[in-house]
């Protein structure tokens, strides 16, 4: 099983689409490990900064819509080769999301709420995520910092990401 927990990136922007997280002009690539270099290159968003800010992040929390746009799974694999194996917010893109949980990776909603008071408390701060996979909780500390939040994933989907994706799951099951 993938790591969970890690720095925290927040993206404070809605609608960050497929293009922004992988450009196309990347597609031919034949490898993952190929595009670990572009991820969110063509990301417009106030105060970040491509190269700085996602060099150690684990983990993304941003807000809605996240991975609209195209179908590709390169969008999962730019995260997964820059060891981002979990995104936070309010809610994805049906085919993206998919895409996150058959690679074996974790895309959560949490409602917007939740989300606003995380960003709220933790965005602008050094922010790291402990993620309890066993009990469905996710435990943001800044210095003194602390809040546990609690989340679900359906039964398929945890089991795609015990099994570190669909083709391992399959494998096992078929």
């Amino acid at each position: 099983m993938k790591n969970f927990s890690g720095k925290v990136l927040f993206l404070d922007r809605a609608d960050i689409n497929t293009d922004e997280i992988i450009p196309a002009k990347y597609l031919t690539e034949s490898t993952k490990d190929a595009l670990k270099p572009y991820l969110l290159e063509d990301l417009k968003l106030e105060g970040f900064n491509q190269k700085k800010d996602i060099e150690d992040a684990e983990v993304i929390v941003t807000r809605v819509n996240f991975g609209c746009g195209s179908s590709r799974e390169h969008a999962p694999w730019a995260l997964e080769v820059n060891e981002i194996n979990l995104v936070i917010a309010v809610d994805f893109a049906r085919i993206f999301r998919q895409n996150m949980y058959n690679c074996g990776m974790m895309a959560v909603e949490l409602p917007a709420q939740t989300i606003d008071m995380l960003f709220s408390k933790f965005s602008g701060r050094e922010t790291f995520v402990e993620t309890d996979f066993d009990t469905g909780t996710f435990t943001f500390k800044s210095g003194d910092l602390i809040e546990t939040v609690s989340f679900n994933i359906s039964e398929f989907d945890r089991d795609l990401v015990k099994a570190d994706g669909w083709v391992d799951y399959a494998d096992a099951r078929y």
